[in-house]
């Protein structure tokens, strides 16, 4: 049987080379080089793939990290910072994930274009945020984005803005990988172009690409030589994912035989959060753990807040000469995601994916370090688009903190229905974003409007029946009520 089967894994190995050889002869020039990279680090992933036997992690070998692999935040902090901040900042480079796109949320284009807070995109707030710290200390910190081939062409046009801000921006490109049927196992495209049917044959293939990408296109070479020893990397979605001077201190300061090669920022979880990864201690080694990787039979388990109490932020602290050194050792090992879709004609397709954490386990002296609630503020819903725009946060040189006029430090739960899932109608339902510093809970559901300078505190629930719709009047003050059926206030 084991002999059967390993056949049957070179044949579709061989079959699998002879597609993809196939393919890159539809290119010429530097394309074809580009391709071939690309290709090579897809066919490493596909033959793990098929050699995979099994769940990725055996339930009983997992054991919670020693105390001393998660440190708190604050005794990190409380070390206080050197008078040379700027030595530090100068080894620092900020990578951005700025591989999606804003369809989740009804827009067209990368989904760092977004405006996000007085007329600010996600893009405008980062290059803010960067450009104050090489103001304020005198520093050259650069700004690196990781584009797809969705976001690329959008994003460099848009670079052009910032050519006379202090911050040095390069991009490079994730790599393109071929979807495959999931009967077959072979690519679905016919051709290395974008156009047509072709479009739906290529996806890039999630955030633990960084390395391989980051490392092919030459730029982790450029910025070791320049002298930099450290990346940030963070969702560009998250708005609380800021240069952090205690952190970046923590590493810098370390004795070189010691240095720490690997942060991830974890944060307590919530039960917003039960789907996020966690940190775990399996063979010996510090280790991210998705939900993706757990067997069904304990999934309640994993997510449990009892049992795993942190998740993993994704933002992340890492090594550039140790990038360097497991990419020419080939030792950067993630467990493969195997993420399956339906393509719009019904066909359904696989795609093999890996997560930028879960290279964790290959680096020396990693550490997870617990961070406040406020560097985990993605925006991935309307629901959280409502928060970032509202008078909970205040805006500061592109970052975004808490109102002191808040009384809990805790952010809002917010609902919206599917009425406000399209940024687009979600604006045209709010003639102004409601007061809510004193909200704990929003539930809206149905075809509700908001007039001018609306209030809404503690926790209120407002349903629109279908066929029914709701306008909440100018200058409304809601506290703790529910508002349901039909009000229509009309001008006369």
């Amino acid at each position: 049987m084991a002999q059967f089967q390993e056949i049957m894994r070179q044949q579709l190995e061989s079959s699998m080379d002879a597609e993809l050889e196939k393919l890159v002869d539809t290119v010429t020039g530097a394309d074809r080089d580009v391709c071939k990279k690309d290709f090579e680090g897809f066919k490493n992933l596909f033959h793990r793939f098929l050699q995979v036997k099994g769940p990725s992690v055996e339930w009983i070998k997992i054991k919670r990290p020693p105390e001393d692999s998660i440190q708190p935040y604050d005794k990190i902090a409380a070390r206080g910072l050197p008078d040379s901040v700027a030595d530090s900042l100068n080894k620092l480079v900020v990578v951005k994930l700025n591989g999606g796109l804003g369809t989740s949320m009804g827009c067209k284009g990368p989904k760092s274009l977004i405006s996000v807070r007085n007329e600010n995109t996600f893009l405008d707030l980062t290059v803010q945020q960067i450009e104050h710290l090489n103001k304020t200390y005198n520093t050259d910190v650069p700004l690196v984005l990781m584009n797809s081939f969705n976001t690329d062409e959008d994003t460099k046009k848009i670079l052009q803005k910032y050519t006379h801000h202090r911050v040095k921006i390069h991009t490079f490109n994730q790599s393109r990988y071929p979807r495959i049927h999931k009967e077959s196992l072979l690519p679905v495209a016919a051709s290395l172009s974008m156009t047509g049917q072709n479009a739906d044959g290529w996806y890039p293939p999630g955030h633990g690409d960084i390395y391989a990408s980051f490392y092919n296109s030459g730029l982790l070479d450029q910025l070791i030589a320049q002298g930099k020893e450290y990346i940030f990397v963070s969702n560009i979605d998250n708005l609380g994912a800021t240069v952090d001077l205690h952190i970046l201190h923590h590493l810098v300061s370390q004795p070189s035989g010691k240095r720490c090669e690997f942060v991830m920022e974890v944060t307590d979880k919530t039960r917003a959060d039960v789907k996020g990864g966690t940190l775990i201690q399996y063979e010996g080694k510090l280790r991210l753990l998705e939900i993706a990787q757990v067997p069904k039979a304990h999934v309640d388990e994993f997510k449990s807040v009892s049992k795993f109490k942190i998740f993993n932020t994704n933002n992340l602290w890492i090594s550039l000469p140790a990038i360097k050194r497991l990419q020419e050792q080939n030792a950067m090992d993630m467990e493969i995601i195997v993420n399956p879709k339906t393509l719009d004609g019904g066909l359904n397709v696989v795609q093999l994916e890996t997560a930028v954490g879960a290279a964790i386990k290959c680096f020396d002296n990693a550490l997870g370090i617990n961070v406040p609630r406020s560097r985990f503020l993605p925006v991935k819903t309307t629901s959280d688009l409502l928060l970032v725009m509202s008078n909970l946060y205040r805006l500061e040189a592109g970052s975004l903190t808490m109102c002191p006029k808040r009384e809990f430090p805790t952010t809002p739960h917010v609902k919206l229905g599917s009425s406000f899932t399209k940024v687009q109608e979600y604006l045209m339902r709010f003639e102004s974003i409601p007061d809510m510093l004193e909200l704990d809970h929003l539930t809206v559901s149905g075809d509700v409007t908001f007039g001018k300078n609306v209030s809404v505190k503690g926790t209120v629930i407002i349903i629109a029946n279908h066929g029914d719709r709701i306008d909440i009047p100018a200058g409304s003050m809601l506290e703790n009520k529910i508002v349901s059926g039909n009000l229509r206030i009309l001008d006369h």
